[in-house]
């Protein structure tokens, strides 16, 4: 019995241990399985941090990318750009002159013709500033090429005077330095596919149509594929970058268009009126709070600007810009005989049989141009 007993004792206590030790083997998977899960939470929560961080590192790269295209930069230059305090040309004597000029670019059969120029002028010291545009049949001597519409100027990539930039660009610098006495210090030279772009990347904008006709604004001459024809009513009108861009190239010179009695001189205001609602926007709450608008944006540029600007000179122009009311960007340009008795400019045939403009004063006469820049900074 006592044999029998002792069996069953060790019977007894073989199951009682196997027993605790299955508890044991339980609570060790348990614990195992706890550790594992929180692995797995905290290896998912990595991966997440590292795809984000890894798609900024991507996404800033190619904002980055996009700049150093247009300002020539690389790492070194970028970082050195943000450290930088170097002060824009012409921001000691108070004020800072910007050259831009538009061409259609590739999709144009005429070459890099300037069919928009601009001077946009900032004013330092009391952060006003203006724009003045010159208009693209305006006749003028062209060094090395002659007597030609201002807007050829760009097309002689040969240009290489000293104390002006090279190429197209350099040479109408000189002849709006030279004869119009007005000094520039930067320049951009933008195909207009940006513009159209850059309007996309802000959304659209908004401008006042203030067409002297009830009707508004038709000129069919625009062709479908940029955004033709433009029909647009008087007052507030949406754009999108098409439109825009349509807009920016209409003056009017078809017999069935209206609303544009003084052709190229309406365009370069309908130009300026959208340069000023194009930085509104552009400088908006909405769109400086969005990276990938900025992205957009910046990308809209990259291929199709090229300019003189440094990515530090930029950074500078960026705060003067800052401090600027958009509300109180004057807006100028070269008005023609169509326009009263202010007028600086008179139509003429040119000796190539072409319709031109000429100074009032006389030909390549250029005092009363002169003048009247002077007034305007003295008036800001």
């Amino acid at each position: 019995m006592a044999k029998r007993t002792r069996s069953t004792d060790f019977t007894v206590n073989r199951t009682i241990s196997g027993y605790a030790g299955m508890q044991e083997q339980m609570a060790h998977n348990k614990t195992k399985t706890k550790w594992s899960r929180k692995r797995k939470t905290v290896t998912s929560i990595l991966i997440t941090l590292a795809v984000i961080f890894g798609a900024g590192i991507w996404f800033s790269s190619g904002i980055i990318g996009n700049l150093d295209k247009v300002f020539h930069g690389n790492i070194f230059s970028d970082i050195h750009a943000l450290f930088s305090t170097t002060h824009l040309k012409g921001e000691s004597s108070g004020r800072v002159n910007i050259l831009l000029a538009g061409y259609q670019g590739k999709s144009s059969d005429e070459g890099p013709l300037t069919d928009s120029i601009m001077v946009v002028s900032l004013n330092t010291k009391n952060n006003t500033a203006f724009t003045l545009s010159i208009p693209r049949d305006l006749w003028v001597k062209i060094p090395g090429y002659g007597q030609q519409k201002i807007n050829a100027a760009n097309t002689n990539s040969n240009f290489n005077e000293p104390g002006f930039f090279k190429g197209g660009m350099g040479d109408l610098q000189s002849i709006i330095e030279q004869d119009f006495h007005i000094p520039i210090d930067y320049y951009a030279l933008i195909d207009y596919n940006a513009f159209e772009d850059a309007v996309n990347a802000v959304g659209g904008i908004t401008i006042n149509i203030q067409s002297p006709d009830p009707r508004g604004l038709y000129d069919p001459n625009v062709d479908k594929a940029d955004g033709g024809p433009v029909i647009l009513p008087n007052g507030p009108v949406n754009l999108n970058g098409k439109q825009a861009l349509a807009l920016a190239v209409a003056r009017g010179d078809s017999p069935y268009a209206y609303g544009f009695p003084l052709s190229d001189i309406n365009r370069t205001q309908h130009q300026r009126q959208m340069l000023i609602a194009l930085e509104t926007k552009a400088s908006s709450t909405g769109v400086l709070s969005n990276p990938l608008t900025i992205s957009h944006l910046v990308g809209s540029f990259s291929n199709n600007v090229k300019t003189n600007l440094s990515l530090s000179d930029i950074i500078e122009l960026a705060k003067l810009v800052k401090r600027l009311n958009s509300n109180n960007i004057k807006s100028y340009g070269f008005t023609y005989s169509g326009n009263g008795s202010d007028a600086l400019l008179t139509t003429f045939t040119a000796p190539n049989g072409s319709d031109a403009l000429m100074p009032r004063a006389g030909e390549f006469n250029y005092n009363e141009i002169q003048a009247y820049y002077q007034q305007i900074i003295k008036n800001n």
